[in-house]
Order: C-alpha cells, then sequence, then structure tokens
C-alpha cells in the first residue's frame, strides 16, 4: 500500500464541472457549496431555467433538449468546463457517467474525473469484464457465457444454442455495456433466442453506443442487494453498507432500503468482503456499487458493478453518516479515505438505524407505469423528523420527455425499519402533486402493504403484489361521494348558516373570504366548495389520466 498524504484541509477543488441534470446535479451542488467549491452547471434548451442551473455559479448551454445533442456531448462538456475554469468533472449517475470514453477525454483535457479511474471504470463498467474479474477472485457470477454473443448467429446458431442450454431457460439477453433494463431480453425457450439477440443488441447499441449482449440466467424469485464501496489511490477498499433494491419494474428499481432485511451478520459480513475483494482487484478509487441475487437458497450471486454514484445512495448516506459526495471529491482530488469512513464502514457490519427511499417518477403506475410529462400544478413535498426529499422540482415546471421520469426521491430514516415505515407512510401522506400522474399512488400501496411491512421482498414483488385496480376504484369512490356532497353542501349550509367550532360546514358558502374550520378545529380560510375540492383532489390530482376529458 502506498504511504498516505497528511489529512484534508482547503476545499478539494476550486471549482467543479456538474455533467448532470435533475435532482443529483443539484444534490451535487449543493455538497460542492458545503465544502466550499464553485460550480458551472451544464443544460440543453429544455432545462435553461431549471433549478440546477439557477444554483450554480455558472452555467453553459450545450445544445437541444435530445440528450444525444446536449447532456451526451463529451466535446461539449469538457470544452465547458476548460472555458469556465473547472478543475474536475463530475459526472453523477446516468448519460456518460460510466462511459470509460468520457473519463479518459476528462484526463486528456487536464481534468480531474470525479470518479473511479478508467482503468476500473472499464474493467467493472463492461459487465463482461466484470463477470471474468470476479470469477478470478472467487466471487461467483449469476450462471452465464463470459463472452459475448454472436448477435448474428446465422453460421454460429448450433453452438450459441448449445451455451444456451448450458445456461438454462428461461434466461436474459444482457447488454454488456449500460444498465436499466435496456438491452434486455427473457428468452423462455430456444426458437426465441435470435429474435431476442437481435432486438436487445440493437437497444444496447441505441442506448450506449456498444451493441454486445450476452446470456445469463434468470434467477427467480431473487432479492436484489448491493453493497457501497468507496475506495482510494492508495489500495484501501471499504464497505459502507448494503441496500436492498428487490422492488422493481422492468429491471428499473422503485424503493430500496438499507440495510437489506433479515441478513444474518455472517451472510452480511461475507458480501462485503466480497464486494471489497472485487472492488481491490479492479483497482477501484472513488465510489462503486457492487450488485448481487440472492436466490431462494440463500445463496448470492454477482450480478454487476456500477461505476458511478447511484440514485439510492442517500439511504448509505442516512445510516452511515457519511456524506458520500463529499467523499467521491476528496477522493478525487487524492485524499484517502477518512477516518470517519473507516469507522462508519466497521458499524455497516452491524447498523442501528434503517433508512427507505421511494423513487417519485412522472409515471402512470395504472397504465405500467407510462411515462406521463407534463407541467406539474401543486407540489408540495413532506417534512419532519427524519424525512429528506432530494429534487429540482418545482410548482408549474415541465417535465420534459426526453430525459428520465425521476423528479424525486423520499427518504426516511429511523432506529429501526418499523420506525422507517412508519414515518413513510407519513411523509408520503403528506406528499401532494398535481397536474401530472406520478407514482405515488404506487409508493403509498407499499408503504401500506403487509408484506413489505414482513420484509417479503423479491424482484416479483411488483407483479405479485402490486393491483393498481384497487387505487383507481378507491378514488372512484371517493370522487362518486364527494359529487354527491357537492349537490347537497349548500342546502345543508343553508339550512345551517351559524356552525359551531369544529363544525366542518360555517359561514356563506358562497363567500370565498368566510372562515371555515379544518378537521383539527383550526380556522381556516373558507372553501365554498369543499368537497367538490377533495373530489378533484382524490380523483383528478392523484390518477389524472382516468378523469380527463
Amino acid at each position: 500500500m502506498k504511504p498516505r498524504p497528511s489529512a484534508r484541509s482547503g476545499p478539494p477543488f476550486r471549482r467543479v464541472l456538474v455533467a448532470n441534470r435533475g435532482e443529483i446535479a443539484v444534490r451535487i451542488i449543493r455538497a460542492c457549496r458545503e465544502l466550499g467549491v464553485e460550480t458551472v452547471a451544464v443544460y440543453s434548451d429544455a432545462d435553461a431555467t431549471a433549478l440546477h442551473v439557477r444554483l450554480a455559479d455558472a452555467a453553459v448551454r450545450i445544445g437541444p433538449p435530445p440528450p444525444t445533442e446536449s447532456y451526451l456531448r463529451i466535446e461539449a462538456i469538457v470544452e465547458a468546463a476548460l472555458r469556465t475554469g473547472a478543475e474536475a468533472i463530475h459526472p453523477g449517475y446516468g448519460f456518460l457517467s460510466e462511459r470509460a470514453a468520457f473519463a479518459r477525454a476528462v484526463e486528456a483535457a487536464g481534468l480531474v474525473f470525479v470518479g473511479p479511474p478508467v482503468a476500473a471504470i472499464e474493467a467493472l463498467g463492461d459487465k463482461l469484464a466484470a463477470r471474468r474479474l470476479a470469477r478470478s477472485v472467487g466471487v461467483e457470477p449469476v450462471p452465464g457465457t463470459l463472452e459475448p454473443a454472436p448477435v448474428d448467429a446465422a453460421g454460429d446458431l448450433d453452438a450459441l444454442l448449445a451455451a444456451a442450454e448450458e445456461v438454462g431457460f428461461p434466461l436474459l439477453v444482457k447488454a454488456a455495456a449500460g444498465g436499466g433494463g435496456r438491452g434486455m431480453r427473457r428468452v423462455g425457450e430456444p426458437k426465441d433466442l435470435p429474435a431476442a439477440l437481435a432486438a436487445g443488441s440493437a437497444e444496447a447499441r441505441s442506448a450506449f453506443g456498444d451493441g454486445s449482449v450476452y446470456l445469463e440466467r434468470e434467477i427467480r424469485p431473487a432479492r436484489h442487494v448491493e453493497v457501497q464501496l468507496l475506495g482510494d489511490r492508495f489500495g484501501e477498499v471499504v464497505a459502507l453498507g448494503e441496500r436492498d433494491c428487490s422492488i422493481q419494474r422492468r429491471h428499473q428499481k422503485l424503493v430500496e432500503e438499507a440495510p437489506a432485511p433479515g441478513l444474518h451478520p455472517d451472510e452480511r459480513r461475507t458480501l462485503h468482503e466480497r464486494a471489497v475483494a472485487l472492488g481491490r482487484a479492479a483497482g477501484l478509487a472513488n465510489a462503486a456499487t457492487v450488485e448481487f441475487l440472492r436466490d431462494e437458497a440463500g445463496r448470492f450471486w454477482f450480478l454487476e458493478v456500477n461505476t458511478r454514484l447511484q440514485v439510492e445512495h442517500p439511504v448509505t448516506e442516512l445510516v452511515s453518516g457519511v456524506d458520500i459526495v463529499h467523499e467521491q471529491l476528496w477522493l478525487a482530488a487524492g485524499a484517502p479515505l477518512s477516518a470517519a469512513v473507516r469507522e462508519a464502514a466497521e458499524r455497516a457490519l452491524d447498523p442501528d438505524r434503517h433508512a427507505i427511499e421511494v423513487r417519485i417518477s412522472a409515471e402512470d403506475p395504472g397504465r405500467d407505469f407510462v411515462p406521463t410529462p407534463g407541467r406539474v400544478g401543486v407540489w408540495r413535498m413532506p417534512a419532519g423528523p427524519g424525512v429528506r426529499v432530494d429534487t429540482a422540482m418545482e410548482a408549474g415546471e415541465r417535465v420534459p420527455p426526453e430525459y428520465d421520469n425521476l423528479i424525486a426521491k423520499c427518504i426516511v430514516v429511523g432506529p429501526n425499519r418499523a420506525t422507517a415505515i412508519a414515518r413513510l407512510r407519513r411523509a408520503l401522506g403528506e406528499a401532494e402533486i398535481s397536474g401530472i400522474q406520478t407514482t405515488l399512488p404506487f409508493h403509498r400501496a407499499v408503504a401500506a402493504d403487509p408484506a413489505f411491512a414482513a420484509a417479503e421482498l423479491s424482484t416479483d414483488w411488483v407483479a405479485e403484489r402490486y393491483d393498481p385496480r384497487g387505487d383507481w376504484l378507491r378514488a372512484a369512490r371517493v370522487a362518486a361521494v364527494a359529487a354527491g356532497l357537492a349537490a347537497i353542501g349548500p342546502r345543508l349550509a343553508a339550512a345551517a348558516p351559524v356552525a359551531s367550532a369544529g363544525s366542518p360546514i360555517g359561514g356563506d358558502p358562497g363567500s370565498p373570504t368566510a372562515p371555515s374550520t379544518s378537521v383539527s378545529g383550526a380556522r381556516t380560510r373558507r372553501d365554498p366548495h369543499p368537497w367538490r375540492r377533495a373530489g378533484r383532489e382524490a380523483a383528478l390530482d392523484r390518477w389524472p389520466d382516468r378523469w380527463s376529458g
């Protein structure tokens, strides 16, 4: 191990460019400001007035809305950093965050890439390379192929089918580059394999610029558990803890929590040790996440490594007490792992807190999570003890169709899982969004589900436990009651124009300035049509697509 420099002093950088948008750009800008680091934002025409642009010390336009013409333009982003005097570039997650070519271009320009070194990205970011590396250090990957599958299988069909039979059906065709379920196809029987290879490769090439795909056994049911790593340039790698990310749809995470519930201390230690061994073998410096699948027999299989900051990093922060973005910046500046990080890694084996994150997205869970871009009306996020919200959204802003649908992350923490779930229910009940359909109804259903409370988790949870028709029917019943009450409300008010304290009706129902009384008895400004408003909130604001037109 190389000798260590002296302790940290002063800001890690003078100025950092944030090569991203939305909530993660805001998150990084705030972390930089806390460390005394100036920031540069980049933006497309769709984000000209976005919060991350307004928070940064400087901002540079990099193109029109399509990502290929803006946030994926390596040359434009590097040029923006050089032009504004930035010393480093933080890629956030998504976009260019796991592209070795981007990290290489940043370093070639004399700038610092806030993430793992190019060699580690190449060794771990490519899923096939990562699978081979894992096996070399005794970490067993999910059964599957270790080399790219021939997409044009006309001349290799027999060999390919033999390899598929060895993997076992059903299996998955997966992209070697990138993630998020893109390029992935499920294959139930041999005859469907050639078409799945072609389709998966085409999607992977479009999304990641690399059409390489491979075969992997489908493990079902399974739990998805991942380990957060931090490493420095002096050879030290530690695990800050693990997260359970089993509740997913189309292989994209919806709910994440830390620590993973139900793990025996020996299981947790073994899992952390495997992840650390893989990180060390790859020469990891900075942040990365090692993902595993846990099968019905309790065996952990290595899945992949994300060589970047994860969307769900806040749950680990709230349990460990470590600001991961702060650490990323210090590690990129050449500092060693701090004593606080090493102590947090030791505590991770016996955590004393529990955190849960839900991803609030502009999607309709009642229609298989179809995207629902549009303009936000009411935007009211929860607060209070143990509640954190990461977002860049504000009332009146538009959710553009060109980018990811994530608009906020609601994270709660408590001394144990039961408290965290109760806090999550309370927080989701406070959240209010109108104008677009969001995943709030789904998250409320999860938080109230007894199977979730019992930690009965798997990657099939959504298909097995969530029935969106129940939410729709509840909204319909509330709307029907509200409509009836709206019709008789004026008659009730006329019959009893003066109400006692605590009554839901008081004053002139036609006067918008007359006082009214809330459920708690507090005097508030009079709403002339309270039941009509309640019906609209229950039906229109929560399920706009069902009640428009």
